[in-house]
């Protein structure tokens, strides 16, 4: 019966994410937006305990974790690489360590986050972006502002979904090890992340020759789907990085030839867009955003020195030959988070629980949710003014 209302629960939730979609493509704002609202709102009218079992959310964190952690990777094709790529892998490493020393400090002082790992994770998290509303725009025909903005998406949220769970093996592997001596830290978590690599090398090989030998349309989008779950429940079952194992399947499908390629990802994304809303509504009902004047303007000040920061990584990063100053300034405004960092807290508060001090998740787990409404609010604003920053020319 419990779990029959659980069905019920997600069916609804589903339904409404799905409502909420066509209500975003008529308004023509950002689906991620309302259905973040309408989590803050189911949140606010006391349903937030309605879903309470933790193995069920824990489920669907793993299942999106590992949709989303595939899909990253597998579009990160190395033999793609040229120089708009190298820019834009530029400033995304810029970007990042920016976001590590000045966005880390600020939330340390502001915030007064007793854990230092968990500020660096925030900031890493912050350090990933998603243009999805401008890549629609300009979908026919991408100017080389929007193609860098895609392209620096494409490496910064692998590059961030890797930082953030190698964070949390060396903290695991800290807490877990009964032996105070470094060097046995340091062997266990390298044994972690070689064992997932390990996994991952034999899952996806053997997947990829399977694929290769005979396409189905109907068998090699699960054939996918389910080698990334199986390779990343084996790795943790042995004691490995699941996530690395996912990470090395989705590099294997993504730098091998293979037929229509293009349909897997898509196939991959109708999937994922299931999980997609269920974890963007979610994720609102369970984090109690506070709505107090206090929380407001704090957040919002490091939301600004947020933005600052981004447009210091653009102005180091580019020459005034690269893009004028108004197309750095839109650059800089267009920080939208994707869902990949919905998925990645939604995964550390389901999964890391217990790492931390909860006082401190609970303001990481806030402060992300409101940088993502922040985020998707200024992209949505400054994308009618896009004719008016970016260049004609490009």
């Amino acid at each position: 019966m419990e779990i029959l209302l659980y069905l019920t629960y997600i069916a609804v939730i589903l339904l409404i994410g799905i409502i909420c979609t066509l209500i975003s493509r008529y308004l023509k704002i950002p689906s991620m937006l309302i259905l973040l609202i309408v989590g803050i709102i189911i949140n606010r009218l006391g349903y937030s305990t309605l879903i309470s079992s933790n193995v069920l959310l824990a489920s669907i964190a793993i299942l999106a974790l590992v949709m989303i952690v595939f899909d990253s990777f597998s579009r990160f094709k190395f033999k793609e690489f040229d120089t708009l790529s190298i820019r834009a892998l530029k400033l995304a490493f810029i970007f990042l360590i920016l976001n590590l020393i000045f966005l880390s400090i600020s939330a340390f002082h502001i915030f007064k986050i007793s854990s230092i790992a968990l500020v660096l994770l925030f900031s890493v998290l912050m350090s990933s972006t998603s243009p999805a509303s401008l890549l629609a725009i300009f979908k026919e025909k991408k100017k080389r502002l929007v193609k860098m903005l895609e392209i620096e998406s494409i490496i910064n949220t692998p590059l961030m979904i890797l930082i953030v769970f190698m964070i949390l093996e060396i903290i695991n592997s800290a807490t877990t090890s009964i032996s105070p001596l470094f060097t046995e830290q340091t062997i266990q978590l390298l044994q972690s992340f070689f064992l997932g690599i390990g996994v991952g090398l034999l899952i996806g090989i053997v997947s990829l020759k399977i694929i290769r030998k005979k396409y189905s349309y109907v068998k090699s989008p699960l054939i996918v789907i389910i080698s990334a779950l199986l390779a990343y429940v084996l790795a943790e079952n042995l004691n490995g990085s699941g996530v690395f194992a996912i990470i090395v399947i989705g590099l294997i499908f993504g730098s091998f030839y293979l037929k229509e390629k293009e349909l897997l990802h898509e196939f991959s994304a109708i999937f994922s867009n299931s999980l997609e809303i269920l974890i963007l509504i979610l994720i609102a009902v369970i984090i109690e955003l506070p709505l107090n004047k206090g929380f407001i303007v704090n957040s919002l000040t490091l939301f600004l020195i947020f933005i600052l920061i981004r447009f210091f990584a653009i102005m180091l990063s580019f020459s005034h030959k690269d893009f004028t100053l108004k197309e750095k300034m839109f650059m800089s405004l267009n920080v939208q988070k994707g869902i990949a960092v919905a998925v990645v807290l939604f995964s550390l508060l389901m999964l890391e629980k217990n790492i931390f001090n909860p006082a401190d998740i609970t303001i990481l787990s806030q402060l992300t949710l409101a940088f993502l409404l922040y985020s998707v609010i200024i992209s949505a604003v400054i994308l009618p003014f896009s004719k008016y920053f970016i260049e004609a020319k490009q």
